[in-house]
């Protein structure tokens, strides 16, 4: 069994032509909505992967509340860790250029409200051999409860270091295994500007000094990794990204669904990867999500 620890948000997607710079204006030439938050974009694609999870996190009392778990509800996902609090759900804007590039601000809300007691209700229900899936946009403070609790109970603890906060190096600690992009391993390892050469020294370095299972992902040129001394790589697919939200997120679920269906660690990467691929061909977080038949079918 899969549980999700994090966060849900109602996604505010424009499209322009390209991204603005600073302090610059450009004219948009589409607006939508759709569910996202990272816990809930990955909570889905676990639950699309085919494996049975359960979501735990907060929305608001507000008009988005039932939109941004409607996918989730739909699929078949456990919400009964999901709590309704005063205030507003969590909202992402997302502008979205013509060539797949995203700029996003994330807005809390009802996921700010997330506490360590509500990461203790949720890992109390979870047993040895289950896996649980982190990301940043909750509180740190809950977020290291749950971690220290699951390594108590002996449950797999993934951990996506997103959004890159502060604490982001010092909860990576805690996890037994960690996901980042380019961005955010160069923050875990404390050293900017790396090389393929410079980043699988890095990984070999941290896998010595922690022992646990590191993943770098790398958008269009795949995955690399380390797991019991060996640096593993997988690569997704091809293709001419459409709108890069929600890729990561689809990796992240489709990995942590692949070791609880049993997946060796190499298989688990590639079909991950062959996931996030296909996410950026569709536009929004939660909709571009594959089913595990579609990622069957272009490994």
């Amino acid at each position: 069994m899969i549980t999700v620890f994090g966060s849900i948000n109602m996604d505010l997607i424009a499209t322009t032509e390209r991204l603005p710079k600073p302090g610059e204006t450009v004219a948009g030439n589409g607006f939508a909505t759709a569910a996202g938050g990272k816990g809930a974009n990955q909570a889905l694609a676990a639950r699309r992967a085919g494996r049975y999870v359960h979501m735990a996190g907060a929305v608001g009392r507000d008009s988005f509340a039932t939109d941004a778990l409607a996918l989730l509800d739909e699929a078949g996902t456990d919400l009964s860790r999901v709590k309704h609090v005063d205030g507003p759900t969590g909202t992402a804007l997302i502008l979205v250029g013509g060539d797949g590039e995203n700029m996003i601000a994330v807005v809390p809300g009802a996921n700010g409200l997330v506490t360590s007691a509500d990461a203790e209700t949720a890992i109390g229900r979870m047993s040895a051999g289950d896996i649980l899936m982190l990301q940043l946009e909750v509180p740190a403070d809950a977020v290291e409860t749950a971690l220290s609790a699951a390594r108590a109970k002996g449950v797999t603890s993934i951990l996506n270091l997103a959004p890159l906060i502060p604490d982001a190096p010092r909860l990576g600690r805690l996890a037994d295994i960690v996901i980042a992009n380019e961005t955010e391993f160069e923050r875990l390892a404390g050293q900017d500007g790396m090389d393929a050469q410079a980043r699988e020294a890095a990984l070999a370095r941290l896998h010595a000094e922690t022992g646990q299972t590191l993943i770098v992902t790398l958008g269009g040129d795949g995955v690399v990794a380390i797991r019991d001394g060996a640096i593993s790589r997988a690569q997704g697919l091809k293709i001419e990204p459409v709108d890069t939200v929600g890729a990561g997120d689809t990796f992240c679920g489709y990995f942590a669904a692949s070791l609880d269906e049993g997946l060796v660690f190499a298989s688990a990467l590639r079909r991950a990867a062959v996931a996030g691929s296909l996410a950026c061909l569709k536009s929004g977080a939660q909709p571009s999500i594959p089913a595990s038949a579609d990622v069957a079918a272009r490994i």
